[in-house]
């Protein structure tokens, strides 16, 4: 299930990341519902609403959608524990921490990568279930919560260094969660990522769609 809320703006980060505000777009404040296929269960697999506050029960956490320097095609990388599961960067906010420090944070623990300008951000949070295995599962690593699922904030950014900066390992506080990566368009970031994830995943590049530019490579001409 995704759920959307809205939030109020933060300010800016602190550098080496640069924020831009240019061309941000807000939802409309009424609630809406998106038209999707249904489960097996009959009920709709994604469900958007406007809120005020992240729902509770669950965990406040931050995606990142790295982009590369001319806005082409997204960072993905595929975990360590989990075979053949590709993903952008994301993580937990910690307590009292401004969402776009948390983001910023992430990048660097995940990828160590710190050339990076802020292009954009959803103004609502992007809220999933996890699978009954997934819930479990994390919730013992994150030391016996009870979370259903994860409220996200999620982020744009543009690359402006080198290549040879993005280290798998991070920064060295956290234990690396990824062991490749590979740029991808924002439809097979779509595509690699588990299904859970896949409507947040969807909502979020629909947001960053204005901003990101299509792939030569991938272009037709008449």
């Amino acid at each position: 299930m995704v759920v959307l809320v809205a939030l109020a703006r933060f300010p800016p980060i602190l550098s080496p990341i640069r924020t831009t505000t240019t061309r941000r777009r807000l939802l409309p404040s009424a609630a809406l519902r998106l038209t999707r296929p249904l489960s097996s269960s009959g009920s709709p697999l994604a469900v958007v609403a406007s809120m005020e506050t992240p729902p509770e029960g669950y965990r406040t956490n931050v995606g990142i959608c790295l982009a590369d320097p001319s806005l082409t095609k997204i960072f993905t990388a595929s975990r360590i524990d989990i075979a053949n599961t590709w993903q952008m960067p994301q993580g937990g906010i910690d307590a009292g921490e401004d969402p776009r420090e948390a983001a910023a944070r992430e990048l660097r623990e995940e990828t160590g990568v710190t050339s990076a300008e802020m292009v954009a951000e959803v103004p609502v949070w992007l809220t999933y279930d996890f699978p009954a295995d997934v819930k479990e599962k994390l919730n013992a690593r994150w030391g016996g919560t009870n979370w259903k699922g994860q409220a996200q904030k999620w982020f744009l950014f543009r690359f402006t260094g080198k290549e040879d900066e993005v280290n798998l390992n991070g920064d060295g506080s956290e234990r690396p969660e990824f062991c490749e990566w590979t740029w991808m368009t924002p439809q097979q970031v779509i595509e690699k990522a588990v299904e859970f994830k896949k409507p947040v995943y969807e909502e979020a590049l629909k947001h960053f769609a204005p901003y990101l530019q299509s792939d030569p490579a991938t272009t037709t001409s008449s």
